[in-house]
């Protein structure tokens, strides 16, 4: 029996699987790998910069027009859609069998797919808010108001609904996801290098009958896995709900 065949079997016989997921599980879908990246040569500044100083808090604020000018390039993919892998999570939601994504990503492609349940531990490209007054925006606004995106009703900045570094998460989504994780008969890993916390310490809070990880290269939680399947996401959890039937 393969491993893929196993999930699939370990899947038939879940009620309550979550998958957490991290930067490999949108690779498929084009968008790169944020850590993945190098030094970026800011011509204004006159510096290389890390990718993660210029995604950084301390950033934002002393240097937000090339924050700005950073984020539209690097973080926001107009062309990117769900790949095999988000439209079988959602298939396994339809079903009954998946209760929750838990995602470091902020692409918005699980909604996409037909998620419904989704966990955005990072956050989302797709909403935007104004620091002064609250007012929501969509993801257009940042892209159609440059340098810098100001608020139509009290002028305000307008940033993006995305936790950069040294921010913390979200304590509402946060408790939410330990809740799921915690719950889960099932959980899944896939695509995240479990190097990012806090995010990457919420596995630690499973106790349920099943880890499988998905994942091309070693993690920490390998050697607590049933099994490790270093295959594409996309086409591993695809075939996996093909193998369920109808």
């Amino acid at each position: 029996m393969t491993d893929i065949e196993k999930l699939s079997m370990i899947l038939a016989n879940s009620e309550r699987a979550v998958f957490f997921g991290g930067a490999g599980m949108s690779t498929e879908s084009g968008i790169p790998d944020f850590r993945s990246a190098g030094g970026i040569y800011n011509q204004r500044l006159n510096k290389n910069f890390r990718p993660e100083e210029m995604a950084s808090h301390t950033f934002f604020m002393n240097c937000t027009e090339d924050f700005f000018d950073f984020y539209r390039t690097r973080f926001v993919y107009l062309d990117a859609k769900p790949n095999a892998g988000h439209l079988a999570l959602a298939e396994l939601e339809r079903r009954g069998i998946l209760s929750a994504v838990v995602t470091q990503n902020i692409d918005g492609l699980h909604q996409a797919a037909g998620s419904k349940v989704v966990y955005e531990l990072h956050g989302s490209v797709q909403r935007s808010f104004c620091m002064e007054c609250g007012e929501r925006y969509d993801m257009n606004f940042i892209m159609e108001h440059r340098p810098i995106p100001h608020c139509e009703k009290c002028g305000g900045i307008v940033r993006p609904d995305v936790v950069l570094y040294e921010e913390s998460l979200d304590d509402k989504i946060l408790k939410a996801s330990i809740k799921a994780i915690a719950e889960a008969d099932t959980l899944i890993i896939g695509g995240t290098s479990l190097i990012v916390y806090p995010a990457a310490g919420l596995v630690d809070y499973f106790s349920g009958a099943h880890l499988i990880l998905i994942n091309k290269t070693a993690t920490r939680a390998d050697s607590d896995a049933e099994f490790v399947i270093r295959e594409n996401i996309g086409e591993t959890l695809s075939r996996a709900v093909e193998l369920l039937g109808r």
